[in-house]
């Protein structure tokens, strides 16, 4: 990321030369019988609540056996219940369990890898029970696994020769901080599970060798994050006379030891290699790690230009993908988009795979892939296809209703000088308001909403997203900041933030919304500022700090850092003493950082979005903000949601949640919401 923009780019992505026809700069469409100019904020759109709220499915971890496709679907209209779907050429798709099973578990708090595949059985994670539970081919129920108060599994993974599933545990069962620890669960076996491995903070994919001989992981410590420096390591295998997984021996660290390196994604080759995923070139890639030496080195595998590798915020997650005769196919970022590459069949160089998954496709035993499509001109979908032709099949859509393209507004990929560093260029995505039936009217300019994303080590993403496109079909521009600390530009870019959460994520904010305002493209005196989460906060310090924003909009965003700092869960719980500086001894640095401190210098209207179940950022941080702000006279609305934890699920959380957002945007840019 760093010196490697030019003074401005725009990308228009795939399938969009009509809308880049009709994007000028001004943002006002030629203009025809069927287009009207209206003030900005009352065109009528297609982005109706319930497309949004209700109809809408969010769709995660694509998995196939042979060609049988299945996929988590989260259902808004059922409380936020996440759904195991399954596919077949001949039958289709369908509920892969019993019609009450939500397929969620909440290690970490953010979950992930809540069900594992294998010939003929499924291992899930049930929230309700919060139980590991085994679903055979020919059973007419599933079969109890493992599970007691206070235990939570993740990142469920099977055996390569028995129904024993490995899984992560976090411990509650006593008092203080969770334990973490790596298990194998045996059906009929102990509820809490065999320990395999403990001692470390945490634990993250556990993957078996091809003949079940060997098990590798990642593990770290506090305070580092996963993206800070993990450890890789092996030990070999234990088994009983029955063949059930009972232990390990050996275990030793392959790298990460050494030096400080975020190493993710471990996989075995067919043939016994071991890759993994480091950031020690500067970006996450791909290495051959040689496990056999006395002292393990890793050596470079081929792999295209870009960052391979997310910040490993939920279990599970898929940025590469090995296939038969040394193929690979792999998720790569650059400049902040991501592009599919494949080598397969022995070839020597990556070519395109013509998709925009979310994550890297899966292979299926007939030569096809399935992966889930997130395109930035239609809605998600579950798709079957091929590197050639893109997706063929369609799944499963999002929604059954559809959005005409020339209603969905495609971002631009643009840079911006970063205000005091000097030759330093920053990446976001600008949105224009788009809708076919309206447009600005001549001698106006649309409104802007800068969204910060959470995290804050998280990106923004180029996919097509209701919490955009919300907005610019209603006819504000969007600004999608990658400030630093984001991933998908190297570490660099993403240690820009250490030490200075608070500062370089509102500074970078506000060097793009300037640089968009210096276009003419938008009106300078209707700017707002929304996030969510660590976005939160970067919205009320930018509030305080600038006057270039007329309202901000925080959604359970973090107020008082050093209430954070005592209250969050253990995933967090040392997170700040990279982005800010160790507790307690840098406490008064986390005040003068916190939102609650420099409350007295906000004046622009706040909308404060909460979940009262919320155990990463707690209910009374957003309490606190909200008695400061009417204290010093600050117009302030606290809304609050009961049942809802760290990320809204319900349909009427949803729905309510942005109809409140857009009445509030109403009242102060002076526009009349439209039914």
């Amino acid at each position: 990321m760093l010196n490697t923009c030019g003074v401005r780019v725009h990308v228009f992505l795939d399938a969009t030369a009509r809308m880049v026809k009709n994007t000028s700069m001004n943002n006002t469409p030629p203009l025809s019988s069927s287009v009207t100019p209206m003030p900005c904020g009352t065109w009528p759109s297609p982005v109706t609540p319930d497309l949004v709220a209700g109809k809408t499915l969010s769709f995660s971890e694509v998995r196939a056996v042979e060609n049988t496709v299945f996929w988590l679907e989260r259902r808004p209209a059922e409380a936020g219940r996440s759904v195991l779907m399954c596919w077949t050429q001949e039958e289709g798709a369908s509920e892969a369990l019993e019609p009450d099973t939500d397929v969620a578990t909440c290690v970490h708090e953010y979950g992930g890898g809540a069900y594992a595949v294998k010939r003929g059985c499924i291992a899930y994670s049930d929230k309700r029970t919060v139980s590991v539970w085994l679903r055979r081919e020919e059973d007419t129920a599933a079969v109890f696994v493992a599970g007691e108060t206070g235990l939570r599994f993740a990142d469920l993974r099977f055996d390569v020769s028995s129904e024993t599933v490995l899984a992560v545990r976090e411990d509650h069962r006593e008092a203080g901080e969770a334990k973490t620890a790596l298990v194998a669960l045996h059906p009929q076996g102990n509820k809490a599970g065999t320990v395999l491995k403990a001692g470390a903070d945490f634990y993250a994919a556990p993957v078996l060798s091809p003949d079940g001989t060997l098990l590798v992981w990642i593990e770290w410590d506090h305070p580092n994050m996963p993206w800070d420096a993990t450890r890789l390591c092996l030990a070999r295998v234990q088994r009983n006379a029955s063949g059930d997984i009972c232990g390990i021996e050996g275990a030793r660290v392959l790298a990460g030891e050494q030096i400080s390196e975020s190493l993710i994604e471990p996989r075995w080759t067919s043939d016994g290699q071991l890759l993994v995923l480091s950031d020690r070139s500067g970006s996450w890639t791909i290495w051959n790690v040689n496990w056999q030496e006395k002292s393990p080195t890793l050596s470079r595998y081929p792999a295209p230009e870009g960052e391979v590798g997310q910040p490993a915020w939920v279990f599970g997650q898929n940025s590469y993908q090995l296939l038969k005769n040394e193929g690979c196919l792999v998720l790569a970022v650059t400049q902040g988009q991501a592009t599919c590459w494949i080598k397969q069949d022995g070839a020597s160089e990556y070519r395109i795979f013509h998709a925009k998954p979310d994550q890297c496709p899966v292979p299926l035993a007939d030569g096809r892939f399935a992966w889930l499509q997130a395109p930035p001109d239609a809605l998600p979908s579950v798709v079957v296809g091929t590197p050639e032709k893109g997706a063929e099949i369609i799944l499963q859509r999002a929604s059954t209703e559809q959005l005409d393209v020339a209603d969905i507004s495609i971002p631009e990929s643009i840079c911006f000088s970063v205000d005091g560093e000097e030759g330093l260029m920053g990446h976001a995505f600008f949105y224009p308001p788009t809708n076919r039936h309206a447009c600005v009217p001549k001698g106006e300019r649309p409104p802007m909403i800068v969204q910060v994303h959470g995290g804050p080590t998280a990106r923004a993403q180029e996919g097509l997203s209701f919490k955009i496109q919300w907005w610019t079909s209603r006819g504000f521009a969007v600004l999608d900041v990658n400030y630093g600390g984001s991933t998908g530009f190297g570490r660099a870019w993403r240690n820009r933030l250490k030490g200075q959460w608070g500062v370089v994520d509102v500074a970078d904010c506000l060097s793009a919304c300037r640089a968009v305002v210096e276009s003419g493209r938008v009106d300078p005196n209707r700017i707002a500022i929304r996030g969510s989460s660590a976005g939160g906060m970067t919205v009320l310090v930018a509030l305080a700090v600038s006057d270039i924003f007329a309202a901000g909009v925080s959604l359970y965003g973090v107020t008082d850092l050093r209430a954070l700092a005592q209250e969050t869960h253990k995933f967090e719980a040392r997170y700040l003493d990279g982005l800010i500086g160790p507790w307690p001894e840098a406490e008064a640095l986390y005040l003068q950082r916190s939102p609650i401190s420099v409350a007295d210098q906000i004046r622009a209207p706040v909308l404060l979005l909460q979940g009262m179940d919320d155990k990463v950022v707690p209910p009374e941080q957003a309490y606190s903000m909200a008695k400061a702000l009417k204290a010093v006279g600050t117009p302030v609305t606290l809304r609050e949601f009961e049942g809802e934890g760290h990320g809204f699920r319900k349909e009427a959380t949803i729905r309510t949640a942005f109809a409140e957002e857009l009445a509030f945007y109403a009242n102060v840019f002076g526009f009349a919401v439209q039914n």
